[in-house]
């Protein structure tokens, strides 16, 4: 199968696992869950819903083995998403069901929490494969970054309660705007072309599909089928610089700057020579803290996605027996 390659499941798998954030399980997602997994029973496709992780990875390497299993359904956010691939066989489709905060790969993938569109899917999708990246040995699906918007994240989940609404950023922003003090960070890259370079930023995010909080679009060009990652970095710190560097991202007129460095690579390592603790964030979840080391990991990430949304992104879908 190449890079741009979409092709239907096979006829045989009809064994479908979905992984369930425990947190989306009541009110209105819960009904919308329970909605789902109500219409998937009627197909006559064999449904069971987890919530384990250890469960999921004996489940799905068991079934993917036989030859069973259809797609893995991540119902949650970006997280449970990324989640799912690392505890799945290589190889082994999921599909989306977004019931998170902000849901950046359903938006990508043009999927909504509408059961029946879902199914639909499932019924009548493609398998595409797109890139993913690899931090510290971590997947991530849509982008990493390390400075002002990373430390928002760091506060954000060390005082989380329940769920997260947009509201939640509201505190962590401001205490972020206040005390943050914008640590240089040390890159040493691999490029697109095998070269080496090395740069120093205050904000750095490595993006692998173009999609970023709030509609943020940082790198427009990003696409997940050309087996490489794009750098973003910003040169100044201080909070006027951050909105200065918002604003030019809102008009897309940051990657002309000369305090904006862009760059397509491989590999990237970063440091900070600060003493405490320099967090990154992963889609949105807290990463780990400096240093890092980041890798792209070509067509890691196999997706269940409409035919329309497939030829609609240049992939040419191969009927069986093409």
């Amino acid at each position: 199968m190449s890079s741009l390659d979409a092709t239907p499941p096979s006829h045989d798998a009809n064994h479908i696992l979905v992984l369930v954030n425990r947190k989306a399980g009541a009110g209105k997602l819960g009904h919308l869950l329970n909605h789902l997994l109500g219409e998937i029973d009627c197909r006559n496709y064999v449904v069971e819903r987890i919530t384990d992780l250890d469960e999921l990875s004996a489940r799905s390497h068991l079934l993917h083995k036989q030859g069973l299993l259809r797609t893995v359904i991540a119902a949650g956010g970006d997280g449970t998403a990324a989640t799912t691939i690392q505890h799945i066989p290589c190889g082994t489709p999921i599909c989306i069901f977004p019931l998170g905060t902000e849901n950046l790969l359903a938006k990508y993938l043009e999927q909504h929490a509408n059961p029946s569109s879902l199914v639909e899917t499932i019924e009548r999708g493609v398998v595409i494969r797109l890139d993913a990246g690899q931090a510290n040995g971590r997947i991530f699906l849509l982008m990493l970054s390390c400075g002002f918007d990373a430390d928002v994240v760091r506060r954000l989940h060390e005082n989380r309660k329940g769920n997260i609404t947009h509201l939640s950023y509201a505190k962590p922003i401001y205490a972020t705007l206040r005390n943050y003090e914008y640590p240089q960070l040390n890159l040493y890259c691999e490029t697109d072309v095998g070269s080496r370079l090395e740069e120093q930023a205050k904000w750095v995010f490595v993006v692998n599909l173009p999609r970023y909080a709030v509609g943020l679009n940082l790198m427009p060009s990003a696409v997940g089928t050309d087996g490489l990652l794009d750098l973003c970095t910003f040169q100044h710190g201080s909070w006027w610089n951050a909105l200065r560097y918002l604003s030019g991202v809102i008009l897309d007129r940051h990657r002309g700057w000369d305090d904006c460095f862009t760059h397509q690579v491989r590999k990237i390592r970063i440091e900070s020579n600060r003493e405490t603790e320099v967090p990154f964030q992963l889609d949105g979840d807290p990463g780990g803290v400096l240093p890092v080391d980041v890798e792209v990991l070509p067509q890691r990430l196999t997706l269940l996605v409409s035919e329309f949304w497939a030829k609609k992104h240049g992939f040419e879908v191969r009927k069986p027996g093409n």
